[in-house]
């Protein structure tokens, strides 16, 4: 009988890293530096006797990647990505705190639904908050410390197959091409991925890719902090769609160098915080009084901001003719509203998902379908939990999947629950940090109990 995907969830969630090496390949070689390629060549170090990572961004040099479009927004790292994040680098907490990151224990953490506070669960695990240059910094420092992971500064261009085998990366460098060999190939490549390309000409068939229009426009201004240890480290306030405001929510974090990140977002021609002013005027008019504290101090640079115009997945699992020695991670294969802070925990657990799969012993001449069948369930999850929120927005007309009406209700009545409730509140957090599958949350007795909370509420 097959796992169940919450049993398989939780397994995966459970991963750590062996012991001692378990070499299975010769070399792997990861195209793309993102989190999700450095997660994966940290796995595979385990697996290869090396780890090559093709990247166009020199991964030597400090800072920020130009790679990261992204990187001046608010990112967050979820309790579950943070939890995977100290098994694959013991002492990972210590490291970033001693650079900057800030520890969020749950009384630091506050959260509004409509301008009413949740109640807090005091069991919550911790979290870090920090840029997305100092996480991803502190992550590829750790990687490229590993003795046997190197990189190469270059532009991928295809892949080299002998018949059903992928044997290496051809690139580009400097004006001159070349083929790094290998044994295992990993696509890191992010949302932008030319594997399909690849694929397709090559001969091999091409994954379907499944898209949902969200139009997300969001804004990130950083402001000065003068509290060293702030009683707050993140604060969230949502809007609910039906409330039909132009602004969808805001957060605001500690981060490194004394500073407060805040962002708030909005969907379709509604782009709340584009400048300055508009952004602290709605900080102060527009949620708790919080963050018109943060918005009164020293706004530091100009607001920058970013559109995400879908959520879109490849669905791998799903080809029929795929070549052996190649897997694809990350955004890769998935990528969601940044709203839910999804990515980083995501891209840890499809790195777990790739640690089981070669603990497993596979045949590497064979195609990797025990993989993309665990990393299925990840995505499953996390794509369930983004897509039936963005579903209830009044712009976004689905599709729908089987069943919707009632989960949409049923998942109303349970956020609605989270406000006052501590048990489902814990049970929510668990599944929205991604420590728990969705379908551990969706059952008749967290919705009974529910319906009985909100009934009292009123």
């Amino acid at each position: 009988m097959p796992r169940s995907a919450v049993r398989t969830f939780a397994e995966l969630n459970a991963v750590r890293p062996p012991e001692e090496p378990m070499p299975v390949m010769g070399k792997a070689v990861v195209v793309g530096g993102s989190v999700a390629g450095l997660l994966a060549a940290r796995v595979l170090s385990d697996h290869a006797e090396s780890v090559v990572i093709v990247d166009r961004d020199d991964l030597d040099a400090p800072g920020s990647r130009p790679g990261v479009p992204q990187g001046t927004q608010l990112h967050a790292l979820l309790p579950g990505g943070f939890l995977q994040l100290e098994r694959l680098f013991p002492g990972f907490r210590e490291q970033a705190v001693a650079q900057g990151a800030i520890e969020s224990p749950p009384p630091s953490r506050r959260n509004y639904l409509d301008g009413r506070a949740k109640v807090l669960v005091p069991d919550d695990a911790d979290s870090l908050t920090g840029s997305r240059p100092l996480l991803e910094g502190l992550i590829r420092q750790a990687v490229l410390r590993l003795p046997n992971v190197k990189t190469v500064t270059a532009r991928a261009t295809g892949l080299v197959f002998d018949g059903a085998l992928t044997t290496g990366v051809s690139y580009e460098a400097g004006g001159a091409s070349g083929v790094e060999t290998a044994d295992f190939v990993v696509d890191a490549m992010g949302r932008s991925s030319r594997l399909s390309e690849w694929l397709d000409r090559a001969g091999w068939d091409r994954p379907v890719i499944r898209r949902m229009t969200v139009g997300l426009n969001y804004a990130t201004a950083l402001f000065r902090r003068h509290e060293p240890d702030p009683e707050l480290t993140i604060v969230l306030a949502l809007h609910s769609p039906s409330r039909g405001a132009d602004v969808a929510g805001a957060a605001y974090f500690a981060v490194e160098d004394g500073r407060w990140m805040a962002m708030m977002a909005g969907y379709g021609d509604n782009r709340p915080g584009h400048t300055a002013d508009d952004f602290v005027r709605r900080m102060r008019e527009q949620f708790p009084p919080e963050f018109g504290a943060v918005a009164g101090n020293e706004m530091l640079g100009d607001v920058q901001t970013y559109r995400h115009a879908d959520s879109r997945r490849r669905d791998f699992h799903a080809l029929a003719r795929f070549p052996a020695g190649l897997v694809s991670v990350g955004d890769a294969v998935a990528s969601f509203n940044p709203v839910y802070g999804q990515g980083m925990t995501a891209a840890a657990l499809h790195a777990a998902a790739l640690a089981t799969y070669l603990r497993s012993g596979p045949a590497l001449t064979a195609p990797a379908r025990e993989f993309f069948a665990l990393q299925k369930v990840v995505v499953d999850a996390a794509w369930s939990m983004s897509t039936s929120a963005d579903l209830a927005l009044p712009h976004v007309d689905g599709p729908y999947p089987r069943g919707y009406r009632f989960s949409s209700w049923a998942s109303n009545q349970i956020v609605r629950a989270t406000v006052t409730d501590v048990a489902i509140a814990r049970r929510f957090n668990q599944v929205v940090s991604m420590r728990e599958h969705p379908k551990s949350l969706a059952t008749p007795g967290v919705v009974l109990r529910a319906l009985r909370v909100n009934r009292r509420a009123h």
